[in-house]
């Protein structure tokens, strides 16, 4: 996910608090955990920040990465120091673009995410079932998966989603940012009232392929509409509870609740402004003092910057702790059930997640205040990636189902659009 969030330089590198230890019996108990159940986290922006900062190279990602010129959130040895088993790997374009040009991007980030598990084989490894996570997971590798971020990625084209299925990718977000000629989304104008006849042919393609439909990013009506249109269970790979942050980008609790009969997945989200109300409100009079600055400076950056820059001074980004993000785990806990909620941290993709929660190597930071908060050792292991594997196998079972049915043939041009 590209997620535009601080305002100057200076927002992105202030220091984040350093997280404290972890009991040692605590991390016995977690070490316990994961070394049974795979922790499967359902979206990492690293092949993007590889596109936009470095030029799709793949090399030197063993280790150190945080002290690269342009940071990165991931790297071999933290990955493996925060008990990841299986990753979804982001493969994200920008919204905006369309049609051949967006299918040609996103072959490149297919590329790079194959490259990138190709170059580190002894860490990673490529995995398209829920079999073989588990497989991989035992084999003391991170099982690698891919995830489509935006329906436009298609380029309205059933054909090319068959491609990129066969290509290794186990969901697609039905949109990014932007809606889309067949599906709204949360952070734009609707269009459809939730999805259009080719949207609906979009979500029987891909239970027909075995390929999770994702709807992180999406409108509540999309949510509510391919939900229903759906066989096989939907995810949302990294998204938080509405209940507990107003943003647009959260999911409502008439939605969770949905889940249980679906068998759904929720994949909670670690960007502030999702899980904490007060940074969403702080980030909303950042940007309105910079809109000001830039109306009453055209033309001068640099007094934009420093106007900013003395904003921020005074006005210091509120504190993000764990325990917020583990507030809307609960959240989605109480309200979907211990068997609908997992994990999405969208690292890589966010400048920053929570206070001291910096990279790939902070889970068992969020496990232990869990902990704190008296979850079972079932329940953690639904979170970290039972619940994930049981949907994969739900998708999976329903494309054996529906391996008579032949491929949809439905184009945008064709399908009897709705107002």
């Amino acid at each position: 996910m590209r997620f535009i969030l601080a305002l100057t330089a200076a927002a992105l590198l202030t220091p984040a608090a350093t997280a404290g230890p972890i009991d040692p019996a605590v991390a016995r108990r977690i070490d316990r955990v994961l070394r049974a159940t795979p922790l499967i986290d359902g979206h990492n922006d690293l092949p993007e920040q590889l596109r936009e900062n470095y030029k799709l190279d793949v090399s030197g990602l063993a280790s150190g990465t945080a002290a690269r010129a342009h940071p990165l959130m991931t790297d071999m040895a933290r990955l493996r120091a925060g008990r990841v088993g299986g990753q979804f790997w982001s493969v994200y374009i920008d919204g905006e673009i369309k049609g051949d040009e967006a299918i040609r991007q996103t072959v490149e980030q297919i590329d790079t995410v194959h490259r990138l598990i190709r170059g580190y084989p002894n860490d990673l490894a490529p995995a398209s079932t829920a079999d073989d996570v588990v497989r991989i997971h035992r084999q003391g590798k991170v099982a690698s998966l891919i995830g489509i971020e935006g329906g436009r990625q298609i380029g309205g084209s059933l054909a090319a989603l068959r491609l990129f299925y066969d290509a290794g990718a186990r969901y697609m977000t039905l949109t990014h940012n932007q809606t889309t000629e067949w599906a709204d989304s949360a952070t734009d104008e609707p269009k459809w009232h939730g999805l259009s006849p080719f949207g609906l042919q979009v979500v029987g393609e891909m239970n027909r392929l075995g390929m999770l439909i994702d709807l992180s990013h999406v409108s509540a009506d999309v949510m509510r509409q391919a939900i229903a249109a759906s066989r096989a269970p939907v995810i949302f790979s990294h998204s938080s509870a509405r209940a507990l942050n107003s943003h647009p980008r959260n999911v409502p609790d008439d939605v969770l609740r949905l889940l249980p009969a679906n068998g759904g997945v929720m994949m909670v989200n670690w960007v502030p402004p999702f899980i904490n109300q007060q940074v969403l409100e702080w980030q909303a009079e950042g940007l309105a003092v910079q809109a000001r600055l830039k109306a009453l400076n055209k033309g001068n950056q640099a007094v934009v910057e420093a106007g900013v820059k003395a904003w921020e001074a005074t006005h210091p980004r509120p504190a993000t702790t764990v325990a917020t993000l583990a507030d809307h785990i609960d959240h989605v806990a109480r309200v979907a059930g211990h068997d609908h909620v997992g994990i999405g941290a969208d690292l890589d993709g966010i400048p920053y997640g929570p206070d001291g929660m910096t990279g790939v190597d902070a889970y068992p930071q969020l496990f232990a205040e869990l902990i704190r908060r008296g979850w079972s050792d079932r329940d953690l292991a639904k979170l970290a990636g039972g619940n994930v594997l049981r949907a994969l196998r739900g998708a999976e079972a329903t494309a054996r189902a529906m391996r008579d049915q032949p491929p949809s043939m439905a184009t945008l041009e064709g399908a009897a659009s709705r107002p």
